[in-house]
């Protein structure tokens, strides 16, 4: 992106928040005009609504916020490409999630920090609160916490998922489904490399390569994937692998390749990239097979820029960037996922939802080309059919 957009855009956000003092706020659905308004919505009408919750706990998805509510949980460890910048300066984040939540999918979400580097504080806070919400968005915390954070909480009644990992999972998996009927391509059979083995990495491994798919007969999982962190090609045998990278090694290189990146990407057919920007040049789209698919989802700079991938063979690409075709952003998938899950009363999303909506989404664009492999964020029609297959996948 030019300096002067980015700089344009910096001076608007600024002003935008300032001006606002943030993005989110509370509004009541119903008038208190008067006493008797006062007597329903509080005391003493409101015991009865209380009572009835008591006797029938599953009466708050119809009686309270409960139904219809998401958390969105920080502990700012992780925030976009700024790092470990702490739970206020998360905050804006976390309030931008929450009204993309009621803008695409009418569902109230409410930001929430917590001031801890600890992921046992972090799980505690959230099982203390999952009796408000009918459902937690985890955002923006750090690898490998993310992991133990979200699998410790699959069991406390309500889902519990974390964006990072599976929503750019699930919107990667519908834009390679589709860019493989561009080219041509069985996506069974592509060699995939996807550099950068944090949250996002880890979680599109397991879903290309079919971790939990077992009961679906429309997806055919990728036999080839190859994952690269800044020193190479994670590799058995390879020195300085934490327990986290080791265990990507159940599913990914089967073939014990080793090496830099470049060797990764010799005649591989996707390159997926959630890493940094500015790290392949035209060589190195030259190396793989012909027609590739490049998801560079680096933000904002790419790890290559479009028109130079084109231009060396690239068939397909996509970034994580609004001003360019084929954009792979998480919007088009949460909003839907979760809406699917509270209309089901679901006590957490399962591999088979998750699933279920990348199909959705793929489905969206019937019959996709080269610069149209994913919808617009703003189609409405998108979070709908999502939450449709989440819901029906869950019950």
């Amino acid at each position: 992106m030019r300096t002067g957009i980015m700089q344009n855009y910096n001076t608007a956000a600024l002003d935008l928040h300032r001006r606002q003092r943030g993005k989110w706020e509370i509004r009541s659905k119903v008038l208190v005009r008067d006493i008797e308004d006062l007597s329903v919505a509080y005391t003493p009408g409101v015991a009865a609504v209380c009572s009835k919750i008591a006797e029938e706990p599953k009466q708050a998805y119809d009686l309270t916020m409960k139904g219809n509510s998401v958390a969105v949980l920080s502990d700012g460890t992780a925030v976009l490409g700024l790092g470990n910048i702490g739970p206020e300066g998360a905050l804006p984040v976390m309030e931008g999630k929450a009204i993309l939540f009621k803008r695409f999918a009418r569902i109230d979400g409410v930001p929430i920090v917590v001031n801890t580097s600890s992921p046992d504080e972090l799980i505690a806070v959230a099982k203390a609160i999952a009796p408000t919400f009918g459902g937690i968005n985890l955002e923006d915390i750090s690898a490998p916490n993310c992991f133990y954070v979200e699998e410790q909480l699959q069991d406390i009644g309500i889902p519990v998922f974390h964006d990072d990992q599976h929503g750019t999972a699930i919107v990667v998996t519908a834009a390679l489904i589709n860019a493989a009927k561009v080219t041509g391509k069985n996506i069974s059979d592509m060699s995939v490399v996807i550099n950068g083995a944090g949250a996002a990495g880890t979680a599109i491994g397991k879903m290309l390569v079919g971790k939990g798919s077992e009961s679906l007969s429309s997806f055919s999982p990728v036999k080839h994937v190859i994952i690269c962190d800044r020193k190479g090609i994670i590799s058995e045998g390879r020195e300085g692998l934490n327990s986290e990278k080791e265990k990507l090694l159940q599913f990914s290189n089967t073939a014990n390749m080793k090496g830099d990146l470049r060797a990764a990407l010799k005649d591989a057919d996707v390159f997926i990239g959630v890493s940094q920007g500015n790290i392949l040049g035209a060589d190195d789209i030259k190396l793989m097979s012909d027609s590739p698919i490049i998801l560079a989802l680096a933000n904002p700079i790419p790890e290559i820029m479009p028109d130079i991938a084109r231009a060396a063979g690239a068939a397909v690409v996509g970034t994580g960037r609004s001003d360019f075709p084929n954009q792979v952003n998480n919007v088009l998938a949460f909003p839907g996922i979760f809406r699917g899950a509270l209309d089901a009363c679901a006590p957490r999303i399962t591999n088979k939802m998750k699933y279920a909506a990348s199909m959705a989404l793929a489905r969206c664009i019937p019959e996709p080309t080269a610069d149209l492999i994913l919808p617009n964020p703003f189609d409405e029609e998108v979070a709908p059919l999502i939450a449709r297959a989440v819901k029906k996948a869950a019950q």
